[in-house]
């Protein structure tokens, strides 16, 4: 039985490690947290409608589950040409087939620490649930909301939890009676931000901001934070008692200061397999990766799942445990979410022929917490799996 390491705590890891189980890999799984954090449902967490822990899965039980080893370790550094990891308790090690799904490091803007971001460490949505409750309990404020971009590569960019947060937070404080002693404000350094979603989407976004009457300032850079709000690069600034804002993803830091092959963003040079251009036996998926594909192409959990069972598939056919056709992941590249409202959400969809927003009140918020259900039932193999969800 051939051994398999993967580098990871978040979806692509352990769908990676679910389906490389699969095809008859032994399988570590190395992760710095010892729980998954699942992002998409986790928009709850700050306007009080879900717990933390809701959001989080042991992966020592998923481990149990699905019969593969789980560390509980940091990785420091990989070496491609050593064909080698160095993790921060155990030391070095070999790895003659792995996987590293470590995700995305973040853009560094200038007084960042100001900021609270749904797409950050996971305690921040506590965090941010606590200034709003402040917030809340004051009476009144002034809160910003946005997302940046990464010049060197727009693949990264997470707008929309942002847009999920946003009108969440605003039917929350519809719910509680205060709406009209908040002042909302949606920030973003694209002119139109949301356009890889279609320009029917776009439009639509925009009339919910009217009718939500949430401020908008789009088109210009951001220059920094401060504790009192947002500056931009024409010398305008932005006032606000909580700023939530998700930088753009960038490089891994430790895959920055490897050897790995890397576009100019610092993300992992792969091929349409998701093999790491170069090494043999090694691949990469998820966020960690550059990316080939549309314009609009955007890094999405279900992308990252392709890739996953893609990786798992390909390298059993490499090592000849199975017969069969290596299987691309630029093929499944579309953008698909249903974006939360709190009260109701929005099918998004878009693939190179169409670009879709579809209104769904009521049902749709329900589909989402549904999923979130889904997705915790399927991953401990409580329910049945239906792939591609």
């Amino acid at each position: 039985m051939k051994s398999v390491v993967i580098l990871g705590g978040g979806i692509a890891a352990i769908e990676a490690a679910i389906f490389y189980r699969r095809e008859g890999f032994r399988v570590e799984l190395i992760s710095e947290r010892d729980y998954l954090f699942i992002y998409p449902i986790s928009i709850w967490i700050p306007v009080g409608t879900t717990p933390f822990e809701y959001a989080t899965m042991s992966l020592e039980k998923l481990a149990k589950r699905h019969d593969f080893i789980f560390t509980h370790d940091s990785v420091i550094d990989i070496s491609g040409s050593q064909k080698s990891i160095t993790l921060k308790d155990s030391g070095i090690r070999k790895a003659e087939h792995l996987v590293i799904a470590l995700g995305s490091g973040k853009m560094k803007h200038m007084g960042i620490e100001h900021t609270l971001s749904i797409c950050a460490a996971p305690e921040q949505s506590v965090l941010l649930k606590n200034r709003i409750d402040d917030l809340i309990a004051k009476g009144s404020g002034k809160i910003a909301l946005g997302f940046g971009g990464n010049p060197k590569d727009s693949s990264g960019v997470r707008g929309g939890p942002g847009f999920e947060l946003l009108f969440n937070l605003h039917h929350t404080l519809v719910k509680k009676g205060v709406r009209d002693r908040f002042e909302l404000t949606f920030f973003a350094p694209m002119p139109q931000p949301g356009a890889r979603m279609g320009e029917k989407a776009l439009a639509m976004m925009g009339n919910m901001f009217k009718r939500d009457q949430i401020a908008t300032k789009f088109g210009q850079k951001i220059s920094g934070f401060t504790a009192n709000g947002v500056m931009f690069e024409d010398e305008s600034f932005l006032q606000a008692d909580l700023t939530m804002f998700i930088p753009a993803g960038d490089g891994h830091p430790v895959i920055k200061s490897s050897d790995l092959p890397q576009n100019e963003a610092g993300f992992i040079h792969i091929n349409d397999y998701c093999q790491i251009e170069g090494i043999d036996g090694w691949y990469a998926i998820g966020d960690v990766t550059a990316l080939q594909g549309p314009d609009w192409k955007a890094k999405q959990g279900h992308i990252a799942e392709v890739m996953a069972r893609n990786s798992a598939h390909n390298s059993a056919i490499s090592l000849g445990y199975k017969r069969g056709e290596l299987k691309g992941y630029q093929e499944h590249l579309t953008i698909l979410c249903v974006m939360d409202m709190g009260n109701g959400a929005g099918f998004v969809y878009r693939n190179d022929v169409k670009a879709l927003l579809i209104p769904m009140p009521i049902v749709g918020h329900w589909m989402k917490i549904v999923w979130g259900w889904y997705y915790k039932w399927s991953k401990l193999k409580l329910i049945p799996r239906i792939l591609g969800l």
